[in-house]
């Protein structure tokens, strides 16, 4: 038995040196239970100011009920000459479970509890007040109130991280069976799934996009599932919409007001360039805006079509995309088997060194055909570029000059480049 053990005992039992003065003060607490609850709660409501920013009418009363029941457990181990227990708490698994859904933090949760003890602590010294030959009881209480206070308030923090952990798990599976009822083409009729997703600005008159994430080979390993998870943190806005983990992509479904498409999109570019500097290198693809939750598989199918599009992490919506983007993008083994052998040879070849040519060909045509513009984005002098075209009119058997070769051209260099991202 260590010392503190034994001091813990002889406390206890030295309970019994002034039974009287014990019983009289318990007996004051006891008759006044309901009072001092009542005052407790009242201080609380005024001191932390999570409680008194509750709109919810049950709360008060909750939180006195809660009160008495402490000051009921501390009153039991007075009555049994015993240290208070856990299993004197048996109701606050149930209490830490309402305040975590009224999201009332825990250190906002403990000082409540405090609050109450210390109301507690101070009506019984109002009792020797009353009572003065009661004194040397209270310093005896107050050792009993002091351990109320620890095993109250452990049990308290244990079961309330038990219930924010509960909750975060019951969150994520709802939000997974939500999404999975989305894509699928089913959005919820089921009246609390609907308030769910209304709570996060989703709703079937309501416009949305979807956004689809990926980072460079994500697997099982811990560190490709941690960079999923911190992916979909990013692409998360609290409150607002759906992001989900899903096998070896992020998946969110984020509501839109009109007019508010361009600051979305910009919400996304700057969440990935961040998680870039923490060394997670993501490509997101982001659908148009549709008009509701029935649109969310053709949505995300669009997500994954604009994702296909990136050659490097970054953000690409499918509204930005040019039409030749796009056939890349939604290209099938069809359009890769028509590209030319000798045009497939000469991209990859190029494409295995500097990309030299494959650039100067996209600058070319960014430029509106302009060889002279071209040359100046490319630091080079005009006749580099026109002898450059040559070599690629040449190793292709295309003619730059003619416009539905050189979109020909084009079309078989991204086709040729999208087989190798």
């Amino acid at each position: 038995m260590t010392t503190g053990e034994v001091v813990m005992v002889q406390d206890v039992l030295s309970l019994h040196d002034d039974a009287r003065g014990v019983e009289v003060l318990a007996d004051w607490v006891r008759g006044r239970a309901d009072a001092v609850a009542h005052d407790a709660t009242e201080a609380i409501w005024a001191e932390v100011d999570a409680y008194g920013d509750r709109a919810d009418q049950t709360l008060k009363p909750e939180v006195a009920a809660h009160c008495r029941q402490v000051f009921l457990a501390f009153l039991a181990s007075v009555d049994g000459r015993r240290n208070p227990g856990r299993a004197d708490f048996p109701w606050t698994s149930r209490h830490a479970m309402r305040r975590v859904d009224l999201g009332i933090a825990l250190p906002d949760f403990m000082k409540a509890f405090r609050i109450g003890q210390i109301t507690l602590w101070d009506d019984i010294l109002e009792g020797v007040r009353e009572n003065p030959g009661a004194k040397d009881a209270a310093l005896l209480l107050v050792n009993q109130v002091m351990r109320t206070i620890e095993v109250g308030s452990t049990a308290a923090a244990e079961a309330y991280l038990e219930a924010q952990q509960f909750k975060i798990a019951d969150s994520a599976r709802l939000a997974r069976d939500l999404l999975e009822d989305l894509l699928a083409g089913r959005p919820p009729t089921v009246r609390p799934r609907v308030v769910a997703l209304a709570e996060v600005g989703l709703a079937e008159d309501r416009p949305l996009f979807v956004a689809v994430g990926r980072v460079p080979a994500p697997d099982e390993a811990p560190a490709g599932r941690r960079d999923l998870f911190r992916l979909r943190t990013a692409l998360a806005s609290p409150g607002r919409g759906l992001a989900v983990v899903r096998q070896d992509e992020v998946v969110a479904v984020l509501p839109v007001s009109p007019g508010s498409e361009g600051r979305v999109l910009e919400g996304l570019r700057s969440a990935v360039t961040s998680l870039s500097g923490q060394g997670v290198f993501a490509e997101v693809g982001v659908s148009t805006a549709r008009a509701g939750l029935h649109d969310v598989p053709e949505a995300y199918d669009e997500a994954r079509m604009a994702g296909r599009a990136l050659s490097a992490p970054g953000v690409r919506s499918l509204a930005e995309m040019s039409t030749l983007d796009f056939l890349v993008a939604s290209h099938g083994t069809e359009a890769q088997r028509m590209v030319r052998p000798e045009v497939r040879a000469f991209v990859l070849e190029d494409l295995a060194g500097d990309g030299m040519f494959v650039e100067t060909l996209s600058q070319y045509v960014a430029h509106d055909l302009n060889a002279k513009l071209a040359a100046m984005k490319l630091h080079v002098h005009a006749n580099t570029v026109y002898y450059r075209l040559e070599r690629i009119a040449e190793r292709t058997g295309c003619d730059v000059r003619r416009v539905d070769e050189l979109i020909d051209l084009l079309l078989a260099v991204r086709l040729v480049r999208s087989e190798r991202h």
